[in-house]
């Protein structure tokens, strides 16, 4: 009950009146913390060992068209952490407070050191079949490699290379990219059509302006030709547009070119279309946003590790994996 009704509260004072109210279980803001960050570190661990497991494989996921279709996606998010700045204020501040009481208290634990920046990138890993009704969702805080060694796993758990079409579909990212061909997971990588409109979009208000319907036109006709004609089509259309440009123009231009260079194998739009496939790796993003809502907020600070713990219950949450850690008493065995 605690993990539950800490998942949507603002605060873990907010999650202990929950509970006193729902459970009518009273417990302070701090115990409350140390049960649902203790519950979140042993449900990663669980995770990382294999001992949660989706209750799918891509034998589940079968498409209109009779195929097994499993969809990978991947991105990082920036998570707020307690600086060592931050912790040794905390620190002075508790044994000012200390002395004013007059009391002797006992010693105060060690210290642990903070992070280096206000935010670090942590990943989320996301596999899912076509309705999304199988969803698998891993969460780390470490590095790219990190990443992809749990993309491997979680591809693992699901037999995911055993899906007739296995499709990533991530943002521009040139790590993601690396980690999924590193690992073998798939050859079938699109970049997101949406990420790739942005991208556009920046270029046409450096060279349009804000309001020109002029640049409006242009950045329609141009995703039009991505979408349906392919990379090639697009290419010649900015080669001869970027023509007569000068300047900062001519210099944003060759910026969206080049990103667009970079990821020519990843522009596979017209393709992926008549496969039936998806272009947009919103599913992925929409994912990104709910795993880490809990730890986002005005004034949330955390330590790495246990942010990661928080992060962890989200994922064994909209993986529909709660009840395998907590599963429902059975009320005939009272």
């Amino acid at each position: 009950m605690a993990c539950r009704v800490n998942q949507d509260a603002s605060s873990f004072r907010k999650a202990a009146e929950n509970l006193q109210r729902t459970a009518h279980i009273e417990v302070s803001k701090e115990t409350l913390r140390q049960i649902v960050e203790g519950e979140g570190r042993a449900v990663l661990r669980a995770m990382q060992q294999s001992q949660l497991s989706p209750e799918w494989s891509s034998e589940d996921c079968v498409t209109d068209q009779q195929t097994r279709r499993v969809y990978l996606g991947c991105d990082g998010v920036k998570v707020p952490l307690v600086t060592n700045d931050e912790k040794k204020k905390r620190r002075q501040h508790l044994r000012d407070k200390r002395r004013r009481k007059g009391r002797k208290c006992k010693p105060l634990p060690r210290a642990k050191a903070g992070s280096d920046n206000a935010y670090k990138e942590f990943k989320v890993g996301y596999l899912y079949d076509e309705q999304k009704k199988h969803r698998w969702v891993g969460v780390t805080s470490g590095n790219h490699e990190a990443a992809g060694r749990m993309l491997r796993r979680m591809g693992q758990q699901v037999r995911f290379l055993q899906a007739d079409q296995r499709v990533a579909l991530v943002d521009g990212a040139p790590w993601i990219r690396n980690q999924i061909e590193f690992h073998g997971l798939t050859s079938d990588i699109g970049l997101d059509f949406y990420h790739l409109q942005d991208y556009a979009q920046k270029t046409r208000r450096v060279v349009f302006g804000e309001d020109s319907e002029e640049g409006r036109r242009w950045l329609g006709e141009l995703m039009h030709t991505l979408k349906h004609d392919g990379y090639d089509a697009a290419w010649d259309k900015l080669t001869a547009w970027r023509g007569p440009l000068r300047g900062v123009k001519r210099a944003a231009a060759n910026r969206l070119m080049q990103y667009a260079a970079e990821r020519q194998e990843m522009i596979r739009y017209p393709e992926f279309r008549e496969k039936g496939w998806q272009i947009g790796s919103g599913p992925t993003e929409s994912e990104c946003k709910t795993t880490t809502q809990r730890v986002k907020g005005r004034g949330r600070r955390w330590d790495s590790a246990n942010a990661e713990a928080m992060m962890a219950l989200a994922a064994l949450h909209d993986s529909g994996l709660w009840h395998q850690r907590w599963p429902t008493p059975d009320p005939a065995r009272n």
